[in-house]
């Protein structure tokens, strides 16, 4: 059976046509101005699932950015307090041998007594810093210090010591930051491992040196003790130089991953200016002839003219 084609017929085909290829144009016109591949998700399904994952990955990779970061301030201020604990002790070490002296007479070993109580109260203080109000040194624990300060000696009683301070970070769980997907880090740092708690912490070491000192006692089988409480400041100052060197290279991994991510997001998204141009400029070649074609076949007639 055979369809007659009419005039209107072929108008009508014509059209469809026309605005089909308008509508190519069209669409690579808002692709050369906007260079995005994704209009809407229909336009391709598959991207804009790997886009949206990447761009979940590129969130998550800016959260541990952040993370890196607040973990380097930890433990920068946790280095910072260690230095000048380092420093004390130092002094507290040189007080040491110059009390050791046999020849020192009673009123310079008091003297150096009074230097080391002021010292020890500067160790105490420096044991319960804090960093943007919480305890560097005390974990997750929320009290007012890192350590209790004990009750000061009765200087009444010879050789009194008072009470040495006491740790309030046991039980507590560490400070720490996710820097990566598979990968956590400690930011604080072990209050009872560095300064010791209680009897036989650097407060406790440096408080008995000092009544020694008061009392006139021989003060050369403290010396073994200072070397310990030294020792283990340090080591404490050791490790959380540790953590920074690994904080640094994770940070260093987290901006290569930050523009491999970008990367591949652009990749996804957006399209290339030059293949985005020659698409355009041959749509528009077809639509020039498109428009040439129709209005050779649809001539118009006396008709068109008296409507």
């Amino acid at each position: 059976m055979l369809n007659r084609v009419t005039n209107l017929t072929m108008s009508a085909a014509a059209q469809r046509t026309l605005q089909t290829q308008q509508a190519k144009l069209a669409e690579l016109q808002d692709k050369a101005t906007s260079l995005n591949k994704i209009s809407r998700p229909s336009d391709d399904p598959a991207a804009t699932a790997q886009a949206l994952a990447t761009r979940s990955l590129q969130a998550a990779n800016a959260q541990y950015g952040r993370n890196i970061g607040d973990g380097n301030a930890w433990l920068a201020a946790a280095d910072s307090a260690l230095e000048q604990a380092t420093n004390v002790m130092r002094r507290v070490k040189d007080l040491t041998v110059m009390a050791g002296n046999d020849s020192l007479p009673q009123s310079g070993k008091d003297a150096i007594a009074a230097e080391l109580e002021s010292l020890n109260q500067d160790l105490i203080s420096i044991a319960n810093s804090q960093h943007l109000g919480r305890n560097i040194f005390a974990g997750s624990s929320d009290a007012a210090g890192a350590f209790t300060r004990g009750t000061p000696r009765d200087p009444n009683v010879p050789g009194d010591t008072g009470t040495p301070p006491t740790y309030n970070g046991t039980g507590y769980n560490p400070v720490e930051r996710r820097i990566s997907a598979t990968q956590t880090m400690r930011v604080d740092a072990d209050g009872a491992g560095i300064f010791g708690n209680g009897n036989g912490s650097v407060f406790d070491v440096v408080s008995k040196l000092a009544a020694d000192l008061r009392t006139g006692v021989d003060v050369s089988p403290r010396v073994a003790d200072v070397d310990t409480a030294f020792k283990n400041i340090v080591n404490g100052r050791a490790e959380i130089g540790t953590r920074q060197a690994q904080l640094e290279r994770a940070g260093n991994v987290n901006t290569e991953m930050e523009a491999s991510l970008d990367a591949q997001r652009t990749g996804i998204e957006k399209a290339d200016l030059g293949s985005v141009i020659m698409d355009l400029k041959l749509q528009e070649t077809n639509y020039q002839v498109a428009l040439a074609a129709t209005a050779r076949v649809l001539q118009p007639t006396l008709m068109d003219f008296l409507r």
